[in-house]
């Protein structure tokens, strides 16, 4: 079988992440795809049609991030009119921030925001046109413990009392097929830790505990019946204790253990805490922003759903108190905070950014890897792991051909 006549990119004088190590080797991608040169250079005897220079650089698979509110003055929440332009001008910022692919995160709200926000919000290739690709939404609440509400509006909250029904009642069923990728949920809340299973049957969803004060007990019987990650670790959830460690009791698990969210802005984890769980469960870690649109603009008040909020000098609080509502961080920054906090090494670091996520959604063949076959979705880096270019798609995105708009 003849192979593409498209052509072929190879990059060179650079480092590949792959196999959990960094590599001294060239990268091919033809038609947006990472390729086996071997074909190339054995079966149809050709030569790159276009080099790139790397200059010593590191390249990685693309940043993934699993749980951001919105970023650029756009909130996926609360811009429930504009939901499409909060999308659009929100995957070209993310893109050129070296996060290729995200799952845009909704607060606790109410069934007719769900119902007018999923449609939008469901998977979408990424390209330079288009920005980083949409890998379904993550969706936070509104079936989380009244005791760890964090910056989610009580109102909204519901148990499910009465299972798979109450869950259709609020998001619809068919939204959580087509548009969604995770939901957050509290296990002790009524009705929650039996539907699990019958949820993730039903839709083909992931399922993360979060928001929770559950005890030990709950959260590891969450896990057994198939929530396979622990939303933002350390933050709204049962506290650690000796006898009852709750949430994080099941980094110490002896078998399996879930991946876990873990935001490295400096803010809403100490960096010892990092540590912890970075010794704990070092193959678990997610590095997530958990974001608001605040993110790459200036100090001043800003709306998280139906929520104000106060952001100064990086910190984000519902407005009047002291409780966090998000961050302003981007990936790029958390990767480089995980080995300020940690001494993890580079591979580690990158990994928490790209194939671990990729592994708890499932998508590790195509995304957050360097392996053959895999989408073009690649970061040049340098030593210091500042992003110095940006491709999708194996095209390259920079600021004269992705253009977006910041709501000030």
């Amino acid at each position: 079988m003849p192979g593409s006549a498209s052509p072929i990119t190879q990059f060179y004088n650079c480092r590949l992440l792959r196999d959990h190590q960094l590599v001294a080797d060239s990268l091919y991608i033809q038609d947006g795809k990472i390729i086996d040169p071997a074909r190339m250079f054995w079966d149809e005897r050709r030569t790159p049609d276009v080099r790139v220079d790397c200059k010593g650089g590191i390249i990685s698979p693309g940043y993934i991030d699993l749980q951001i509110n919105g970023a650029y003055g756009y909130d996926f929440s609360n811009n429930t009119d504009a939901i499409e332009e909060a999308v659009d001008n929100i995957s070209k910022g993310l893109l050129l921030q070296g996060c290729t692919a995200y799952c845009p995160t909704t607060v606790s709200s109410r069934p007719e925001v769900y119902r007018k926000v999923l449609p939008h919000l469901g998977p979408r290739p990424g390209s330079v046109e288009a920005g980083a690709a949409v890998l379904g939404a993550h969706i936070e609440g509104p079936f989380i413990s009244p005791q760890k509400k964090g910056a989610h509006e009580l109102a909204t909250f519901r148990t499910a009392k009465n299972g798979l029904a109450d869950i259709d009642e609020c998001y619809g069923l068919d939204n959580l097929r087509k548009y969604v990728a995770y939901v957050t949920m509290a296990p002790e809340v009524e009705g929650i830790l039996d539907t699990i299973p019958e949820l993730i049957k039903a839709t083909g969803i992931h399922v993360s505990s979060g928001h929770s004060n559950a005890t030990t007990a709950a959260a590891n019987q969450a896990y057994h019946n198939g929530a396979n990650m622990i939303t933002h670790l350390f933050n709204a959830m049962h506290a650690f204790h000796q006898r009852d460690p709750g949430l994080i009791g099941l980094l110490g698990a002896r078998k399996s253990r879930p991946f876990y969210g873990i935001i490295c802005d400096g803010i809403h984890v100490h960096p010892h805490s990092v540590m912890i769980a970075y010794y704990a469960h070092p193959n678990g870690a997610c590095l997530v922003t958990d974001a608001m649109s605040a993110q790459c603009l200036p100090d001043g008040f800003y709306k998280l759903g139906e929520m104000d909020v106060d952001v100064h000098g990086g910190h984000v609080y519902i407005k009047g108190t002291d409780t966090i509502a998000g961050s302003t961080a981007t990936l790029a920054e958390c990767v480089r905070n995980f080995i300020k906090f940690t001494g993890a090494s580079k591979v580690e670091a990158l990994e928490n950014a790209t194939l671990h996520p990729a592994q708890m959604l499932g998508i590790e063949g195509q995304k957050g890897t360097l392996a053959f076959g895999a989408d073009a979705d690649i970061l040049i880096l340098d030593d210091d792991l500042f992003v110095q270019r940006v491709f999708i798609a194996g095209k390259e995105a920079t600021s004269d051909n992705v253009k977006f708009n910041k709501k000030l």
